[in-house]
């Protein structure tokens, strides 16, 4: 499907420029889940006064269920011994990929159902675990139990992504709605800054990008609150695929549950600057292979970083099931360097990435893909900006 609003579909792609000079050397910023190394899951709890019996019921129920589902470690259920109201649930799973998988499936929105009664509110928080002593690190085979092998070094900002579909035949009505409005505070509290908001779309497909520095949470909350942003949501709701009833906060908890695109890999490798633009690409999967072709996006970005030609700065692939977003920011233009822009950087690598694709959620003409032209490919994933808003000063 394509769109025909202006908003949507910009002026002709520019014809290529030279190269980008070097980058400079500059430390470079990663964070990613595909290490391999064990996670651990903190979920905060809070449970209504009254209702901890049935919070406990439903945990159990949860929990069996939860202990099936594969790169499932172990769980622990605690209660603070200060407020009986407040609990907290740990679990660790064998990498953060198989967690990912499962809590963004349509199986854990399903899980979770019998704890909304319950639950007043909930902050669930991932760690790669990096050094540990006694228990199961005590006991295990050399190579067994695999912990992250050193700190990343990252730059205090938070990426979280939203995504979803609209009617085909209202992306122009659509577009125009998500391009004028009033842009909301950035400032949420001491802690927390709203530094930027990206919103992209590719065909019926819609992508907002935020980025935060502190709290994401409170970022979020704060965003909804807003009445510009509230105006926003209600406008589009009649054209989205997917019904919801912002009034209503299990509807729109579920809405919210589905459309989140977590952030699965960062890598930034140069210093912005003026003629540094930012883009969306769309890497639409085949069934169940979202997470590979997300983690050959990560390798590629990787092999790029240490490139100090790239003209890829920064890259940040969102991902949820057959869902993959790289939002990059490159300079000196997107069509210098296809294969390093669509993140084709290792020949035998970009073979299987790009089998991986869907070419039928590409294009009318799945055919397109065989060809293996990097400029058709980046012309296919290429999404249409809507809108891209920094606060002042970010």
């Amino acid at each position: 499907m394509t769109t025909t609003s202006a908003a949507t579909n910009p002026a002709p792609h520019p014809a290529p420029v030279p190269p980008a000079p070097a980058r400079q050397a500059s430390q470079r910023v990663s964070q990613s889940v595909f290490d391999g190394s064990h996670l651990r899951v903190v979920l905060l709890v809070d449970v209504y006064d009254g209702a901890q019996q049935q919070f406990l019921e439903a945990y159990e129920q949860l929990c069996n269920q939860v202990a099936s589902v594969p790169g499932h470690v172990s769980d622990q259920l605690c209660q603070s011994i200060e407020n009986p109201s407040q609990w907290l649930i740990t679990s660790e799973w064998e990498s953060a990929p198989p967690f990912l998988t499962w809590v963004n499936s349509e199986e854990h929105v399903e899980m979770v159902k019998p704890l909304h009664n319950c639950v007043s509110d909930t902050r669930s928080l991932r760690f790669h675990v990096v050094r540990e002593t006694g228990g199961p690190a005590a006991t295990a085979e050399p190579g067994e139990r695999r912990l992250q092998t050193s700190p990343r070094i990252g730059d205090g900002v938070i990426r979280h992504a939203i995504t979803f579909t609209v009617r085909p035949g209202t992306e122009e009505k659509v577009a125009k709605i998500l391009s004028d409005y009033a842009s909301p505070e950035p400032h949420v509290d001491d802690q927390t800054r709203l530094l930027r908001t990206s919103l992209f779309m590719h065909g019926n497909r819609v992508v907002r990008a935020i980025e935060v520095r502190g709290d994401l949470l409170a970022a979020l909350r704060h965003v909804a609150r807003q009445p510009e942003v509230r105006a926003v949501e209600e406008a589009i709701n009649p054209y989205l695929e997917q019904d919801r009833d912002l009034d209503d906060p299990e509807s729109a908890r579920v809405f919210f549950t589905r459309a989140a695109l977590p952030a699965v890999h960062h890598v930034t490798a140069g210093e912005s600057s003026a003629d540094v633009v930012r883009h969306a690409l769309y890497y639409p999967a085949r069934e169940n292979k979202g997470l590979r072709l997300a983690e050959l996006l990560a390798q590629q970005d990787e092999r790029a970083a240490d490139d100090p030609t790239s003209p890829v700065l920064r890259s940040t692939i969102f991902q949820r099931d057959d869902i993959v977003m790289r939002l990059i920011d490159v300079r000196g233009g997107i069509a210098i360097d296809p294969d390093t822009v669509l993140g084709l950087t290792d020949p035998a690598r970009s073979a299987e990435l790009t089998g991986l694709l869907d070419g039928n959620a590409f294009t009318a003409d799945p055919d397109a893909l065989r060809d293996g032209s990097a400029p058709r490919l980046l012309d296919l994933a290429r999404m249409d900006l809507v809108t891209d808003r920094r606060a002042p000063d970010a």
